[in-house]
């Protein structure tokens, strides 16, 4: 809650990890329906912390980390970042730069250029667990994640 009303005030806000913004003066009524509207979506968020995307890989995003036939495979953050961003978005392309602006945020120092080692990395760690490939090379246009 902020009495700050400039839209690049919220712009920040958003940037920053904010996941709402409400500004002075504000209606208990509204407040009340935007925390009722954050919990339901964290509840249906809880409820989907572990999906199975083929008989081999399941991803526990609460434990934030893939499982290949029950063997766990620990990624580092940045890399579960990806993984998470393109799975919850399947068949959804993202260029390189839109991934670097969500995981690494807006006013990150660095390129974009980071984002293809994580991928590579990520790859490489699957790789020794299965053949199939989950993230797939849009050529030209960027990365998506496949069943």
């Amino acid at each position: 809650m902020t009495a700050r009303i400039e839209d690049t005030d919220k712009v920040k806000g958003f940037a920053v990890g904010g996941d709402d913004y409400i500004v002075k003066p504000f209606s208990l009524i509204e407040l009340e329906a935007r925390v009722c509207a954050h919990l339901r979506r964290e509840a249906r968020h809880n409820f989907e912390a572990q999906i199975k995307f083929s008989d081999e890989l399941t991803i526990d995003y609460s434990e934030r980390c893939l499982f290949f036939k029950d063997k766990r495979l620990g990624l580092a953050k940045k890399e579960f970042d990806i993984v998470e961003l393109l799975s919850q978005n399947q068949g959804q392309v993202f260029d390189k730069e839109r991934i670097y602006e969500r995981i690494w945020g807006y006013d990150s120092e660095g390129g974009s250029s980071v984002v293809a080692e994580h991928i590579r990395r990520i790859r490489t760690k699957i790789a020794d667990y299965t053949d199939k490939t989950y993230i797939e090379t849009v050529w030209g246009c960027g990365y998506k994640w496949i069943k």
